[in-house]
């Protein structure tokens, strides 16, 4: 994954599983797909409502004092300790031939 480090997320730590990362920890303009939410019941529902599901592509557009994610395409912004609640893996690129 574009990370920092290869096998530590943006705080320096470990990654929970290979290949598997916080969104708080993905570069600017790279595709990932949504594996789990670990945040709160009552806030995984709500991010499930804004189209932050599980299995979801998503593409990270910007990394201010919020994160602005494009979902479904709609762009919507949620903050960095949010974003560490929501692991994700890289999309492999496709090649051109």
């Amino acid at each position: 994954m574009n990370l920092p480090d290869s096998d530590h997320d943006a705080a320096g730590e470990p990654c929970s599983q290979p290949f598997l990362c916080p969104l708080s920890s993905v570069r600017t303009g790279v595709d990932v797909r949504i594996k789990q939410l670990s945040a709160p019941a009552d806030v995984t529902h709500r991010l499930r409502e804004m189209g932050f599901c599980e299995e979801q592509k998503i593409k990270l557009l910007s990394r201010q004092t919020s994160l602005i994610c494009q979902v479904c395409n709609a762009r919507l912004g949620i903050s960095k300790r949010l974003a560490e609640k929501i692991m994700v893996e890289q999309i492999p690129r496709k090649k051109v031939a």
